[in-house]
């Protein structure tokens, strides 16, 4: 064997199975035709986090008049934004591969496929190695129609050559509405199609309802219960028609209507790893495939789409293939955050899963205009919610809706995990003045 272990993907969880294999003394390689870093980094979480804080200044801007600043001239430069993400980017890219370079691990650039149970091929020299780890991601789905040919996804639009001061959306998930609360925030039009009644499908119930209110003060324009009937190009732009009559032109439409497994040409049908029906892989608790020396993790087995998962899976897995073989994951209470405007934090359960696993649940609800706004002139809202089981009084989940939502949700994760009750909550002194203090402080569940 040339390897003990070869890790095709050099995403997140790659990385971190093929660094922690490598402390442990096993002969490790790693395998990607792309930049190092995955989605997360590349055309995920980090530039999408530093295009949000791009997107927060020009609500700032306008929230600062309320505080005294006389504000003259500011201007958005899309270029400047694009070339300091590139080198942000490049800047990680290298850190990336110094890690993997310090910690013995092989890099190999290229793209990898099985050839059998312990053979992988790259640029046509083929590897033996003990064990072979898919962490292979996900990619945009685009719907098998004529019009998608006009179209881009998350992975374009971080770099288009010019801004899209019109941009429509198709989808209303996570992703769909971040993009659309950062070029609306930028200074685009922005209008999203989304065939459902409210956006945020899986989230609870008043978060989805909350936040269509909140997408529509800012100009956020979601067009419900549409889908795209027909795209074509015009002198302007791309002339959208919706399948209830209504045409938009815009300069771009992204399709953001979920993500698939990425495993074309990478051998899996070949050598019999089984599937889902949505062609993720099958796994155990220890994320081994059907095919004993073949395992997988990520977003390629189908779990939550989170950075911090596949980090977690691959020290699982490391401690199974090279450790005391103790360590499970847990996917309960895993804590979330999407970086909309306002954002949204979210641990456990929504009401509705609630009200489908216990016998009686109390609400505690709180929707308040934030202080900081009090003087932006903003009309910008916030929204609480505590979601409880009668019986053992322990906090099943916990719901935010406004800024720094995802900060304020990682400590009240660590509580959910250790099982915090609601008079625990209640026993914790507020910090004050601050939002997050409405999550310890609210007495009275509501009216149900």
């Amino acid at each position: 064997m040339d390897f003990d272990l070869f890790v095709i993907g050099a995403g997140s969880g790659g990385v971190r199975a093929a660094r922690m294999a490598a402390a442990r003394g096993m002969r490790v390689a790693v395998a990607d035709n792309k930049a190092l870093g995955g989605t997360c980094v590349n055309v995920g979480c980090v530039p999408k986090k530093l295009y949000t804080y791009a997107s927060h200044f020009g609500h700032d801007f306008r929230a600062a008049t309320g505080f005294g600043w006389q504000l003259q001239g500011s201007a958005f430069n899309w270029p400047e934004l694009v070339h300091a993400k590139q080198q942000e980017i490049g800047r990680l890219n290298t850190i990336y591969g110094d890690m993997l370079t310090n910690a013995g691990v092989t890099i190999i650039t290229g793209f990898a496929h099985m050839l059998d149970a312990n053979s992988i091929a790259v640029n046509g020299q083929a590897y033996r190695a003990k064990h072979i780890l898919l962490a292979t991601g996900s990619k945009p789905y685009l719907p098998p129609k004529e019009w998608a040919k006009h179209v881009i996804t998350s992975d374009d639009i971080f770099d288009l050559p010019t801004f899209p001061h019109r941009l429509m959306v198709v989808g209303a998930g996570y992703i769909a509405l971040e993009f659309a609360c950062i070029f609306n925030g930028l200074g685009a039009k922005v209008d999203v199609s989304y065939r459902g009644d409210s956006v945020l499908r899986g989230f609870d119930q008043d978060v989805r309802q909350f936040m269509d209110g909140e997408l529509s003060k800012q100009g956020i324009n979601v067009h419900y219960h549409s889908n795209i009937d027909s795209i074509n190009k015009t002198s302007q732009g791309l002339m959208v028609t919706l399948d209830n009559g209504v045409k938009h032109e815009v300069d771009q439409v992204l399709v953001a209507l979920g993500r698939e497994p990425n495993l074309a040409q990478m051998g899996v049908a070949e050598l019999g790893i089984e599937q889902h029906a949505d062609n993720t892989i099958k796994v155990n608790s220890v994320f081994a495939t059907n095919v004993p020396s073949v395992y997988a993790l990520g977003d390629v087995v189908g779990g939550p789409q989170l950075t911090p998962v596949a980090l977690a899976e691959a020290m699982t897995l490391v401690d199974h293939l090279y450790g005391e073989g103790q360590s499970r994951m847990d996917y309960n209470n895993i804590a979330t955050a999407v970086f909309t405007h306002p954002n949204i934090g979210t641990v456990g359960l929504t009401e509705a899963e609630a009200r489908a696993a216990y016998t009686a649940i109390d609400i505690y609800r709180s929707e308040f205009r934030p202080m900081k706004h009090t003087l932006s002139g903003s009309n910008e809202r916030s929204l609480m919610k505590l979601i409880v089981d009668q019986t053992t009084d322990r906090v099943l989940g916990v719901h935010v809706v406004g800024e720094a939502a995802g900060e304020i949700l990682q400590g009240f994760a660590v509580a959910l995990k250790c099982g915090a009750t609601k008079a625990q909550f209640d026993q914790t002194i507020g910090i004050h003045p601050t939002a997050a203090e409405e999550l310890v402080t609210m007495r009275q569940p509501i009216m149900q």
